[in-house]
């Protein structure tokens, strides 16, 4: 007789992974090192030492190392909220008249309500443990600076949040839920820095970036004594926290002895989809399994779809390290879509290196076939998603339906990254039909590929 799996698994504490996994250490061929802006030369660790805490820049930087031990007073935190648990879409997969299977991993059981507290917790306390008297960050939608304003009250350590303007006007509770936790938190572009001054000079109405922010963020921190930056996505130090995801999935298929045919990620910079994906790529890698793995992100910022694979500011003031990614350009705004966590430009060096090498696919969606998926996945397995997850139901969902087509019993994973009761009103849009889809035209890309940095010698 077959067992039966249930609707929820949780690992005990005891099997929580107590190592992170670096996927670069398995990658035949690591991603292009960072360029330092005012050398053009590879970034060493001292270069980052001004911006960042000095753990995280070697963590950044480190190429080799395959598992890195977590300390011990952030496995504790971790404990308030994981393991957490490897679902079964069981009315979801009976709605859609599947034969498929589809699991999803579910991180939002925390007050930041997502899966950004896996490596907020570990960025504050390396900074406590580096004697920091205060940080700084950005956020989009508001989860990484819920999680970071969680952590840094954990640690007793001060936060500034520059919150993408869009979104802070937007999600207002977000903002409320940080003051709670003692952040300071600025809509930004702001007159506080003068990377945002400049941005409104230039467009006074605009409605912000996660570009935007980190400029703002990057220089409160590297011109106030004894603060340093933090960031949510994209760096490598991100995704290797991430991991975390990945590994409690791998464990909880294992013992239900499962493994997944597709593996299905939002796709903003790339913090949640590195992290659920690196086991698995990293049996992709390997030779040992050769599961699908796709990338969905918003069709208004096709970083991956649409972008250029070339090396790019980090942030829209040109202050940050260059990047080799795929990238829309520094400058480019994207629209005020509701999936505030997906609008950056660029996409983490790491998931870039391995999309340009064919290991990965990607896809771009609409954001009301994003919120069909959203609200028809919340009737049948009773969790109200974030719009940056449902970028992952409606191609779970799209993949299921194949199935039903061909009568293919595939596996599918997917990340539920965060909940979405703070989305309510992007929810209230999408209901009352007022909401819109923009896909930017090839003229307006070409924008901010014009403007792509030259490097002599690099990127000519």
């Amino acid at each position: 007789m077959t067992k039966k799996i249930p609707h929820r698994l949780y690992l005990t504490e005891d099997q929580m992974p107590t190592q992170w996994y670096n996927l670069r250490a398995d990658m035949s061929e690591k991603p292009d090192p960072m360029l330092n802006p005012a050398t053009g030369k590879p970034v060493i660790p001292e270069d980052l030492y001004p911006v960042f805490c000095e753990k995280l820049a070697h963590q950044e930087l480190d190429d080799t190392t395959r598992y890195i031990d977590i300390p011990k007073e952030i496995l504790e935190m971790y404990k308030n909220y994981r393991p957490s648990p490897l679902c079964r879409a069981y009315n979801l997969e009976r709605a859609l008249e599947t034969p498929a299977k589809i699991y999803y991993k579910f991180e939002g059981n925390n007050t930041s309500g997502s899966h950004k507290l896996n490596s907020a917790i570990a960025q504050a306390y390396y900074a406590k443990e580096q004697g920091l008297t205060g940080l700084t960050t950005e956020t989009g939608a508001g989860q990484w600076g819920t999680a970071l304003a969680e952590s840094c009250c954990y640690f007793g350590i001060p936060l500034t949040v520059y919150m993408v303007k869009a979104s802070y006007e937007q999600k207002p509770f977000r903002k409320s839920i940080m003051e709670t936790f003692g952040a300071t938190v600025i809509a930004s572009p702001s007159n506080t820095t003068e990377a945002g001054r400049k941005i409104l000079a230039t467009n006074p109405n605009t409605s912000g970036s996660l570009g935007c922010a980190i400029s703002e963020a990057v220089e409160k921190a590297v011109t106030t004594e004894g603060y340093k930056y933090v960031l949510g996505s994209v760096l490598n130090q991100v995704l290797l926290h991430q991991s975390i995801v990945g590994l409690e999935s791998e464990k909880a298929m294992e013992m239900l002895g499962e493994y997944p045919d597709v593996v299905i990620g939002c796709a903003g910079g790339g913090s949640n989809l590195g992290g659920l994906i690196a086991p698995f790529m990293r049996d992709k890698i390997t030779g040992k399994a050769n599961p699908r793995l796709i990338a969905v992100e918003p069709a208004s910022c096709p970083s991956l779809t649409r972008g250029k694979y070339m090396y790019d500011y980090c942030d829209t003031g040109k202050i940050t390290p260059m990047a080799k990614m795929y990238t829309l350009g520094c400058t480019f705004a994207p629209s005020p879509i509701h999936a505030g966590g997906l609008r950056y430009h660029g996409m983490a060096p790491i998931l870039s290196k391995l999309y340009h090498e064919g290991y990965m696919e990607a896809v771009s969606v609409e954001q009301t076939k994003v919120f069909e998926a959203a609200t028809f996945f919340a009737k049948y397995e009773s969790i109200l998603p974030a719009p940056e997850s449902a970028h992952a139901i409606r191609t779970a969902i799209d993949e299921a339906l194949k199935c039903k087509e061909t009568g293919e019993e595939k596996t599918i994973l997917f990340g539920l990254t965060g909940t979405g009761f703070f989305d309510m009103t992007a929810y209230s849009s999408f209901h009352e039909g007022t909401m819109i889809d923009h896909i930017p035209t090839d003229e307006e890309l070409q924008k901010g590929f014009d403007k792509l940095p030259k490097i002599p010698g690099i990127q000519e």
